[in-house]
């Protein structure tokens, strides 16, 4: 993987082949059960023991050294501040495309990292609760935009990671359906002091437009501590996208609730032209425009070949 510009001499990335990033697990032991990869891994997404044993137990020891080294930080703040702030969570943000697997990622990683002694209390949270409804998108001419930074509601998200971040107990998230492609009303999550927070999204590394009098402007990398991003070619992407598109219309879009109901009859041929249009509409544009561009700003880069395998491995260099 060679994020850099064909010209640029100093690459802010250490890159690790597979092989090279399987050998840093060390001794970090397998937690979870073989019956629990199906339940962790996302619709036509990759996840087996090889997979878990080369990339993500690794990537457990070295979240564990980051977590360790802040809470030590912080202690020293602490002291040397005089003050008695209680101890934050620890926040890690995944983001990458529609259809890169970073649900699987999400998973996977409160998985490992919950098992770790003694016991911390992990969480996930994704920002779909946070896009607006689809009453306001409509409103707003933002209905075919649905993903792109400004289909948010930013103050929403933002103030809850402010919440979180004071330590503040009992913070509610809005919930999100996949079947009805909507936020569901009077439905949240609560997230009540974790250890680690995980929060999830297409467009978590977003950054602002600078203001010209230098006012801070929040923006939701801020919050986060370490940062995933998942990585793939966009022709593979897109494979992926319609592959799980497909699936869902011989599934949950025959269910009269599904927000994707009218497309449960269409042929083959239909439906790949249709979740073609869809992906080359929304979620490229949201790619090209939105997503990709925050990629240099993670902490790692998890890059996926064709077959959703993690191919290589990039951590930002301290």
């Amino acid at each position: 993987m060679d994020i850099r510009a064909p010209e640029q001499q100093y690459n802010p990335y250490r890159i690790f082949t597979r092989e090279q990033w399987a050998r840093l697990r060390d001794d970090t032991p397998m937690t979870l059960e073989p019956g629990e990869f199906e339940r962790l891994r996302s619709l036509h997404d990759r996840l087996d023991l090889n997979e878990v044993e080369d990339i993500y137990l690794p990537l457990s020891r070295l979240l564990s050294i980051y977590v360790d080294a802040t809470s030590r930080l912080f202690q020293a703040q602490r002291q040397f501040l005089g003050i008695r702030d209680r101890k934050v969570p620890y926040i890690i943000g995944i983001a990458g495309s529609v259809a890169g697997g970073k649900s699987t990622t999400a998973r996977v990683l409160q998985a490992l990292l919950a098992r770790w002694s003694p016991r911390p209390k992990v969480d996930l949270v994704t920002t779909d609760g946070f896009l607006y409804p689809n009453a306001v998108l409509e409103r707003l001419g933002l209905i075919q935009k649905k993903g792109f930074p400004a289909s948010y509601d930013l103050p929403l998200l933002l103030s809850f990671l402010s919440d979180i971040k004071a330590g503040r107990r009992g913070v509610r998230a809005p919930v999100y359906s996949h079947l009805s492609w909507d936020i569901v009303p009077n439905q949240w999550q609560e997230v009540d002091q974790p250890d680690i927070l995980i929060v999830e999204g297409v467009n978590v590394l977003q950054t602002g437009r600078l203001p010209r009098d230098g006012k801070a402007v929040p923006v939701v990398s801020d919050f986060f501590d370490f940062s995933v991003y998942i990585d793939a070619e966009e022709p593979v992407l897109r494979e992926w996208y319609v592959k799980r598109w497909l699936t869902l219309r011989d599934t949950a879009f025959h269910d009269p609730r599904s927000y994707f109901h009218r497309y449960a009859p269409l042929s083959d041929e239909e439906a790949i032209a249709t979740a073609t249009a869809i992906w080359e509409r929304t979620n490229l544009a949201n790619l090209e425009e939105n997503i990709l561009p925050t990629r240099p700003r993670a902490t790692l880069i998890l890059k996926k070949g064709a077959d959703h395998v993690i191919e290589s491995v990039a951590l930002r260099r301290l």
